[in-house]
């Protein structure tokens, strides 16, 4: 059995998650990547949201399709981190944002947990029939670079969004090729 699991959120996971969240605050770190938790007080009402993005007849007009999953360290079910893949992409996700977005907690980071969990979501995308996947990260992220460039992530282009003053990387991965 390995280490870590990837999970969809249950009710199991209620304190953990608003703990997952609270950490996030109490560093100080800016909160991206899980699926608009950190936006909801009511964790059933954050988990309704989560079922109606896989339901093609719930899903808003201009959203896409997306399964959400915690890490889970097996040894003590603790929240390592969130991940979430989109199944296809508009155009706001085509420039900013791509197929996945991710989060570490805080006191987890730097352990290679993101680079583990970016590998077992990769198996999930090729389950959904995906064949590439674009991952982007704020040019300053150098950590979510080198999550993504560990997992075969290949610099296509870097995008300057002026809403929001920054530069995006842009980064594609083959899945066709990646375990062959």
């Amino acid at each position: 059995m390995s280490e870590f699991s990837l999970i969809a959120p249950s009710k199991k996971f209620e304190k953990q998650a608003f703990e997952y969240i609270q950490e996030f605050l109490q560093h100080n770190s800016e909160i991206n990547g899980t699926a608009g938790l950190n936006r909801y007080d009511n964790y059933d009402e954050w988990l309704l949201k989560l079922e109606k993005s896989i339901d093609m007849s719930k899903i808003e007009k201009d959203k896409v399709p997306a399964n959400t999953y915690f890490l889970i360290r097996n040894q003590d079910s603790k929240i390592i981190g969130m991940i979430t893949i989109r199944h296809k992409l508009n155009e706001s996700l085509l420039s900013r944002g791509g197929h996945i977005g991710y989060s570490i907690r805080p006191t987890e980071r730097k352990k290679g947990y993101g680079t583990l969990m970016l590998k077992l979501t990769l198996e999930k995308c090729r389950e959904l029939n995906l064949t590439r996947v674009l991952i982007t990260c704020d040019k300053l992220n150098i950590a979510s670079a080198k999550v993504i460039q560990n997992n075969n992530g290949i610099l296509e282009n870097e995008v300057f969004n002026q809403v929001f003053s920054e530069t995006t990387q842009r980064y594609w991965i083959d899945l066709i090729n990646l375990w062959e």
